[in-house]
């Protein structure tokens, strides 16, 4: 039974301990006497009962950050409708409608799948995924001793276009952030890496899908290549991942299915990195899928270590879960996976065109979706039922980021859409929205234009303030006026404006804060023009800028004091920060 609150147990305690005294007091006593002898027997009592007495148990998913939380304890939450075998309904917060949804196939409605905190994703050092973990807030590792304030070239390395659609594919496009990890010694040498990198502890290496339809190989300090890039046979738009336990496998989702003039079905792919070649995925084009014609990935998977699992949002409107069975054995030299699937289908009020881009974000079992049809939704991630789900009025493709709450229970998303369905009567809206329940904390509006084929509005994925910029929220917005652009920051609390900057070239590309060893944060961006700048996150002024030769789309990941990032201008730039 549920213990009461002290305060409560302290009264009754007193009223019986009372009734018990009285009863047996010296009846020579004085009533007065009596009373204050009763009372005092009676406190002293109540006080030894509540010192014997065990404290409130926690229950373990409050006391551990990385466990599920009960659905039944979240606030207001009530469970779906069940409308036939595994389909589900509830009504939409915010709007008039219900979502529905369906789970296929699923093998697995038990294992308890949770993320922890954001600094504990992944087992090795390195940006492993798209903002580097399950809160996407994470695209830097480590920290740059920052003093000049400057940004210098180290490094070029040459990358191809693709001709697809009728159209050229330059370089790398959006989201198209590279991987950086510093690999475990049993992995370096089962990888077969050369000298140097196979014995030093210090090596980060570069994984890059790009448009060309391979994956580079690159040393992090120089730009050397230190394995074959390998052949992906197919375009990468997206992101991809690294498997967070340190094991050689990375997973890419197909972005386009043309290849200079050759067909390429729809498929997200995951490649051995010991033997560089693909050795498991799904098709794209999916008999489940609510939308046909369109199978491409551009998510950046969202795998769970602990569990052996991954979360992954395709274009072609489904959620796929899938169990990994990957096995890692660095004696023998070999890398093993198997993914069994369970597939999530959704339909909202708005929904016509379907199909996830931004990548799926997660608080503990909570996992974030966003839409080309504007919906926002919480998912568990163990039962795939949903928690809630809320308009947010446009196309949304910039991943949701998550804030927690500290030493609680509780996190805040933060979000934006873009100028899409709404033509040119559309504004950009940024929010802040309740994790748990879904209901509106903020919202602030930046006009933007329509762009039929170059999006305005929210693009790029936030990045949230640290150090002295604490309290900050910077969100890059395309497209206000024509080919330019701005960065707007917000007050984290009140979403109120701090600062905005407009900007003379619109971008896509993500900003990202880079921490110094003083303890200052430090805030890159990149832009269509092909500049990168450094700026400071408290005023949104640049400190440096330089050019990088093309539009930049891609957003960069950042190890130490190493930028790196490719673009239109067919080329990977390693850039130091000093």
């Amino acid at each position: 039974m549920k213990r009461l609150p002290r305060a409560i147990a302290l009264g009754l305690a007193l009223s019986a301990t009372a009734g018990l005294v009285v009863g047996c007091a010296d009846h020579r006593q004085t009533p007065q006497a009596r009373q204050t002898a009763t009372a005092q027997a009676s406190a002293n009592q109540a006080l030894t009962v509540l010192k014997s007495a065990p404290p409130d148990p926690i229950p373990a998913w409050m006391a551990d950050p990385s466990a599920p939380i009960p659905l039944d304890q979240l606030p207001g939450y009530t469970p779906p409708a069940a409308t036939g075998e595994q389909s589900f309904s509830r009504p939409m917060t915010g709007a008039g409608g219900d979502l529905t949804w369906r789970v296929i196939g699923q093998n697995d409605a038990e294992t308890a799948l949770a993320w922890g905190d954001g600094d504990g994703f992944s087992q090795v050092p390195g940006v492993l995924t798209f903002r580097g973990n399950n809160y996407r807030d994470a695209p830097a590792y480590g920290q740059a001793a920052i003093s000049a304030k400057k940004l210098q070239i180290e490094w070029t390395h040459p990358i191809t276009s693709v001709q697809a659609f009728g159209s050229v594919w330059p370089g790398a496009g959006w989201t198209g952030q590279p991987l950086l990890v510093n690999w475990p010694a049993e992995t370096r040498a089962a990888m077969g890496l050369a000298e140097p990198f196979a014995s030093d502890p210090d090596f980060v290496e570069v994984l890059y899908p790009v448009f060309g339809g391979v994956i580079h190989r690159l040393d992090l300090r120089t730009g050397a290549v230190t394995k074959p890039a390998i052949e992906g046979s197919c375009p990468f738009k997206g992101t991809g991942s690294i498997d967070p336990r340190g094991y050689p496998l990375l997973y890419a989702g197909q972005g386009l299915p043309d290849r200079n003039g050759t067909t390429c079905p729809w498929r997200y792919r995951i490649f051995d990195l010991i033997e560089g070649r693909e050795v498991a995925g799904w098709p794209g084009q999916d008999p489940d899928s609510p939308r046909s014609g369109w199978g491409a990935f551009d998510s950046s998977a969202l795998i769970n270590a602990a569990a052996d699992y991954l979360v992954e949002g395709g274009e072609n409107g489904l959620i796929y879960k899938a169990k990994l069975n990957a096995r890692f054995d660095p004696a023998a030299g070999a890398v093993t996976v198997d993914p069994q699937l369970t597939k999530l289908r959704f339909q909202a009020p708005s929904s016509s065109r379907h199909g996830v881009e931004g990548s799926l974000a997660a608080y503990r079992n909570l996992v974030f979706s966003q839409d080309n049809d504007g919906v926002l939704a919480a998912w568990d991630a163990i039962t795939l039922t949903n928690v809630w789900a809320r308009p947010v009025d446009d196309d949304a493709d910039a991943t949701i980021v998550v804030e927690p709450v500290d030493g609680q229970v509780g996190a805040y998303l933060y979000v934006g859409n873009e100028i899409d369905h709404r033509g040119s009567a559309g504004v950009t809206n940024l929010r802040k929205i309740d994790a748990l329940t879904g209901e509106l904390v903020w919202q602030y509006d930046v006009p933007a234009v329509y762009d039929q084929t170059t999006n305005g509005g929210l693009v790029a994925t936030p990045m949230l303030g640290a150090g002295q910029a604490a309290g900050l929220v910077i969100f890059n917005v395309a497209k206000t006026a024509g080919n330019s652009g701005a960065l707007v920051a917000l007050d984290t609390a009140t979403g109120d404006l701090k600062w905005r900057r407009d900007l003379a070239n619109y971008s896509w590309s993500s900003p990202v804060g880079i921490m110094s060893t003083d303890g200052l944060q430090y805030g890159v961006f990149c832009d269509s023009a092909g500049l990168m700048h450094l700026f400071d996150p408290l005023t949104g002024q640049d400190f440096d800028a330089i050019s990088i030769g093309a539009n930049t789309e891609a957003s960069p990941a950042v190890y130490g004091d190493m930028i790196v990032v490719a673009n239109y201008s067919l080329k990977i730039y390693g850039v130091r920060v000093t």
